[in-house]
C-alpha cells in the first residue's frame, strides 16, 4: 500500500531518499490511473526496501508535471539520487514492471 507522506520539497525527497524513487503521475479523473493502483502496491510489496513509490496528483502540482514533462497519464518515472533513470507511460502490468524496476536496482 502507497503512504501518503508531506515533503517541504520534491528535489529534497528525491536527493534524500536512500533507495529509487518511482513517481506514479496521475489525476484522479484517469481511467488506467486507477488501475495502477493495485500494481503499484504489489511493486511496493514485492521490492519493499529497494524502492519507495510515490504518487504525485498532476491537478494538484502542476508544476511538477510540467517540469518534468508529462504529458501522458499515468506516467511513471524511476529516480535514482534525484535524477530520472526509466519511464513509463501508460499503464504497465505488475509483470511487466517489476521485473523491468529489478534490473535497474
Amino acid at each position: 500500500m502507497t503512504v501518503k507522506k508531506q515533503f517541504a520539497s520534491f528535489e529534497e525527497m528525491l536527493t534524500d531518499s536512500e533507495v529509487p524513487v518511482l513517481v506514479d503521475f496521475y489525476a484522479a479523473w484517469c481511467g488506467p490511473c486507477q488501475m495502477m493502483a493495485p500494481v503499484l502496491d504489489e511493486v511496493n510489496a514485492r521490492l519493499k526496501n529497494r524502492i519507495q513509490v510515490v504518487k504525485i496528483d498532476t491537478e494538484k502540482y502542476p508544476d511538477l508535471a510540467t517540469e518534468h514533462r508529462i504529458y501522458a497519464l499515468p506516467t511513471l518515472v524511476l529516480f535514482e539520487k534525484g535524477k530520472p533513470v526509466q519511464r513509463f507511460e501508460g499503464f504497465v502490468s505488475a509483470e511487466q514492471l517489476i521485473p523491468k524496476l529489478e534490473s535497474l536496482l
